[in-house]
């Protein structure tokens, strides 16, 4: 399993384990699910994206101590 893939799956479990707390708070459980789902794909696809520039990337690394 890639990065990405690990990073996606992070997102949907989290944002349905999310959607299904507010689902069965608000007792709309399908419309809960589906945007914690969405809510999780999104945060995924950010968790994923890599830094556009290298002042980006020397930041990061700078900050990991590396």
């Amino acid at each position: 399993m890639t990065g990405k893939q690990k990073f996606s799956g992070l997102g949907i479990a989290l944002g349905a384990a999310l959607g299904a707390v507010f689902g069965v708070i608000t007792g709309n459980m399908g419309v809960w699910l589906a945007v914690g789902i969405a809510i999780g794909v999104a945060l995924g696809a950010s968790m994923r994206r890599k830094p556009d520039c290298e002042h980006c990337t020397e930041t990061q690394k700078a900050m990991q101590g590396k």
